[in-house]
């Protein structure tokens, strides 16, 4: 929930855990919460298999050119292989899903709560529905082995740089990550070839990522890198005494 003062400021509810300390009653909760979000999210996504994430706004609708290119990406993805997970929104979220059931690949998103409310797109298979950003960013990278990131605004930005910054500090392998749209794009990848030039990243941290409008040569440099430093999938049974699955 939200609401504007008098000075046309937006004043919102509920982030009451980001107001400093609280009471030990109040931190316990919170933790909890948090606990829960993680055990039902790896319940319902600990036997999905290799996936990859894709990642874009929720404003484009169908129709615009980036919703058809995500759609486009959503199919390649499930015919290789891989389930296709999003942040199971609407707009690229929503394209990337329905172009998994296009051709009966798997569908999975990762939906957050949020103020304005956002519904899940109706082309999921299954969907974790998570209150806190940080645990579903967790969702959406522990189970992927490469990102496709479509034009986006503050989140999107903040998937791509977290999957860089895991990359780049081997905290993840180095597991490819696709810029769709070279137009859009460009500026974000001057300011890399800037923090490149000062030295605050390494040159080699430019060989992360690949930028094209191409989904063929996507795709290639997907199957490249997973087949390059993906680990050994490991196949775990869902147990339905446990209510996993």
């Amino acid at each position: 929930m939200s609401e504007t003062n008098n000075n046309g400021n937006r004043r919102f509810q509920g982030l009451d855990y980001l107001k400093g300390p609280h009471s030990r009653g109040y931190e316990f909760r919170f933790v909890f919460q948090v606990f829960y979000d993680f055990i039902n999210g790896f319940r319902k996504l600990h036997f999905l298999g290799p996936s990859i994430t894709i990642f874009g706004s929720a404003r484009f609708k169908e129709g615009h050119p980036f919703y058809d290119l995500a759609r486009i990406m959503g199919r390649r993805v499930a015919e290789l292989g891989f389930a296709v997970v999003t942040g199971g929104g609407p707009g690229i979220m929503e394209a990337a899903n329905r172009g998994a059931k296009d051709i009966g690949g798997k569908s999975i998103g990762v939906n957050i709560e949020l103020p304005f409310e956002q519904n899940p797109n109706p082309y999921l298979d299954k969907m974790v529905q998570i209150k806190h950003f940080f645990v579903r960013k967790v969702f959406l990278f522990k189970y992927s082995f490469g990102f496709i990131i479509l034009p986006g605004g503050f989140g999107t930005l903040d998937e791509m740089f977290e999957a860089l910054t895991l990359i780049q500090t081997k905290k993840m392998p180095w597991f490819p990550v696709v810029l769709m749209g070279t137009e859009y794009w460009k500026d974000t990848i001057e300011q890399l070839d800037v923090m490149d030039y000062h030295k605050t990243i390494s040159p080699e941290d430019d060989e992360m990522l690949l930028v094209t409008d191409d989904p063929e040569k996507a795709m290639e440099f997907l199957a490249d890198r997973i087949n390059r430093y993906a680990p050994p999938v490991v196949h775990i049974k869902p147990k339905w005494w446990l209510g996993e699955g």
